[in-house]
């Protein structure tokens, strides 16, 4: 929490003093003579805390998921906005251990603003807490909250999807503030596999459902339907959790990966992260799917791995290249195509890591497309390459300035790079700022190369054939 940035915790402070001034105007429960309303509100509330005091960490380990929202659509239903709201905000005492109380508070006003939004759309859907019509009855006390029976339950699936709607999308948009909310240079493009966010609503969505169960179930065994859809609950939490495995899985191939060519040439350490970061902006930037974004990500990770391929004592080589040592540069990313064609989960990056050279003009290889011809990855990436490149220091050269860059990017766009892909990244790069790379610092053994053919400024040296 100590590392947030101050634009985030006024965003915290503003969505946990926006719940509490809602709860001052709005909480009417219901006194304490109504003994079944408040023995539901325990039941679900522990049933609340029970999902939300065990998550599942996703891929990327900096968030979790549980399929907490549940409870809190049994009690859209059975306690209404109010009673919705309060089961929401029984994260506050959530029994995760080490989770600082502005977390706590945070996670408890978005939980009961999400339910208390998601009462208000059941009942303008037409969806009712308590409503005095027949088929329905007490379960605990003659002073009960009413359910509905079966025979009345159907006219209520329309106003509970629209409630599970609004539920899913409030939650998710208040934590995307959250993020967006952290200015830090560098952060907001993180690069990496992650869980999809579509992912995420659906799995929402789906579990959310079980609200309804709960519910239909109540109206039969009363607060035993809380315990029977903790199966289901915790059988989601488990497939959620492979998910979550296999997701780490293919990031510590990449990690394996990008490793073993900064083993061979060490001038890239935290280059492939980097352009990752930056293939990211750009695909945000320009609206690309999450799915694709997160494969351009991939391409932008892997980029390079086909300098596997070329022999360590050319991309060391402190001098002019020969013909047949530059020809071997240039086929490194049809070697890196060669080397990760076979890993499924890469898909269309593929393409992103074999064009990453092309030029516009048709002067780049190794396949010396042009134009539209070139992948779109390709040319998201060759920006981002470029870019990092330019800022990043060198043997021979210090770190060029954030804006020398940009102008070196602007003298190149409709020559070398997509002016689209370059007006995109430098829009990016103003709203989410970079973090340059800190001078590399090898060890005595180590050489870094005077040669960067990701550098648009400083062109390869090629010795002429005697």
């Amino acid at each position: 929490m100590r590392r947030l940035s101050w634009t985030t915790w006024v965003y915290l402070a503003a969505i946990v003093a926006t719940a509490a001034a809602a709860a001052a105007i709005v909480a009417r429960p219901p006194s304490a003579s109504s003994g079944s309303w408040w023995a539901i509100y325990a039941v679900l509330a522990l049933l609340f805390l029970i999902c939300d005091s065990t998550p599942i960490p996703l891929a990327s380990r900096h968030s979790a998921w549980s399929p907490s929202s549940a409870a809190t659509l049994a009690a859209v239903v059975l306690l209404g906005s109010v009673g919705a709201a309060m089961v929401g905000a029984a994260a506050v005492v959530t029994a995760r251990r080490r989770v600082p109380l502005p977390e706590r508070l945070f996670n408890g006003a978005i939980f009961a603003m999400a339910g208390y939004a998601a009462g208000l759309a059941y009942r303008a859907a037409g969806g009712h807490a308590h409503p005095p019509m027949p088929g329905f009855h007490a379960v605990l006390t003659a002073s009960a909250v009413r359910i509905p029976s079966s025979a009345v339950f159907a006219p209520l699936i329309k106003p509970f999807a629209v409630a599970a709607v609004v539920h899913v999308l409030v939650n998710h948009v208040l934590l995307w503030g959250m993020l967006r909310a952290d200015r830090r240079p560098g952060r907001a493009g993180h690069p990496g596999p992650g869980t999809s966010v579509a992912l995420l609503l659906a799995s929402d969505l789906g579990f959310a459902a079980l609200g309804l169960v709960i519910a239909a179930l109540w109206a039969v065994i009363g607060p035993f339907a809380a315990a029977i859809v903790l199966v289901p609950l915790f059988v989601a939490r488990w497939a959620m959790a492979q998910f979550a495995e296999q997701q780490r899985a293919h990031a510590a191939t990449l990690a394996t990966l990008c490793q073993a060519v900064e083993t061979k040439d060490f001038y890239t350490r935290g280059h492939s992260e980097r352009v990752s970061r930056g293939a990211g902006m750009i695909a945000a930037e320009i609206g690309m799917r999450p799915d694709r974004a997160e494969a351009v990500r991939f391409a932008g990770m892997l980029h390079d791995v086909g300098k596997l391929g070329v022999p360590t004592k050319v991309l060391q080589k402190d001098g002019p290249l020969t013909e047949e040592e530059f020809a071997a540069i240039q086929l490194h990313p049809m070697r890196g195509l060669e080397i990760v064609r076979d890993i499924g989960f890469l898909a269309e990056a593929l393409t992103g890591i074999m064009h990453h050279h092309e030029r516009m003009d048709g002067r780049g290889y190794p396949m010396g497309f042009a134009g539209d011809e070139i992948p779109e990855f390709a040319r998201v990436i060759a920006v981002a390459d470029a870019f990092d490149s330019m800022t990043s220091t060198r043997s021979y050269r210090e770190a060029r300035s954030i804006g020398e860059a940009v102008t070196e990017l602007r003298n190149g766009a409709g020559s070398q790079f997509d002016p689209r892909m370059v007006d995109a990244f430098i829009s990016a790069l103003g709203r989410d700022g970079w973090q340059v790379q800190e001078p590399a610092r090898p060890s005595g053994h180590e050489i870094l190369t005077s040669h960067d053919h990701d550098d648009p400024t400083a062109p390869l040296r090629v010795a002429e054939s005697l």
